[in-house]
C-alpha cells in the first residue's frame, strides 16, 4: 500500500536557430518538412526500423519499412520512393549489394541512398560509396542531421 509515482521530464529539444539563453522561441518543435517525402526504411532488426520509421512519419514524411533486402526491393519497384534509408548488415543481402541493385531499378536509379549503420570506420564510408550510396549515417543518427538532409531532398526538382 505504500506505491511509488515515478515522472519523468524530458526538455524539448532547442531548434539549432535558437537564440542562446533559452528563449521560448527556441523550444519551439519543429515544423514538418517542406514536402512530404516517399522513404522507405530497411533494417533486420525491428525495434530500430519502427523507431526511425515513426520519427520520419512525425516529421510528415510517408514512410514504408522493411525488414530485410528482398522486401526492400519488392517495396522499392513498388513504391519508388524518394529516398532510402538501409542497414548495411542485413541478414539476407547486405546493403552494399542492396544498394548496387537499387541503383539499377528505375523506380529507384536516382533515388536518394543514405547507410544507416553500425559500420562507421573509413573503409566502410568508401565501401557505401562505392555501391551507390549518396549519404551515410552511422548509428545512433543525429536526428537533426537527417532532417536537414530530407530537407534538403525535398527541395530537388521532381522529388515531392
Amino acid at each position: 500500500g505504500w506505491g511509488s509515482e515515478f515522472v519523468i521530464r524530458l526538455p524539448r529539444a532547442a531548434s539549432e536557430d535558437a537564440p542562446p539563453g533559452g528563449d521560448d522561441a527556441g523550444t519551439q518543435e519543429r515544423a514538418p518538412a517542406s514536402a512530404s517525402l516517399r522513404l522507405l526504411v530497411v533494417d533486420d532488426n525491428v525495434d530500430a526500423a519502427n523507431t526511425l520509421a515513426s520519427l520520419l512519419r512525425s516529421a510528415g514524411h510517408q514512410v514504408s519499412i522493411a525488414y530485410d533486402a528482398r522486401e526492400a526491393l519488392a517495396c522499392a519497384e513498388r513504391e519508388s520512393p524518394h529516398a532510402l534509408l538501409l542497414d548495411i548488415g542485413l541478414p539476407d543481402i547486405d546493403g552494399f549489394e542492396l544498394a548496387r541493385r537499387l541503383r539499377r531499378l528505375p523506380q529507384t536509379a536516382k533515388a536518394t541512398l543514405v547507410a544507416v549503420t553500425g559500420y562507421g570506420r573509413n573503409e566502410d564510408r568508401a565501401r557505401s560509396k562505392a555501391s551507390g550510396f549518396d549519404h551515410h549515417f552511422v548509428k545512433p543518427v543525429d536526428p537533426r542531421k537527417l532532417a536537414r538532409l530530407l530537407d534538403g531532398v525535398a527541395r530537388e526538382p521532381g522529388s515531392a
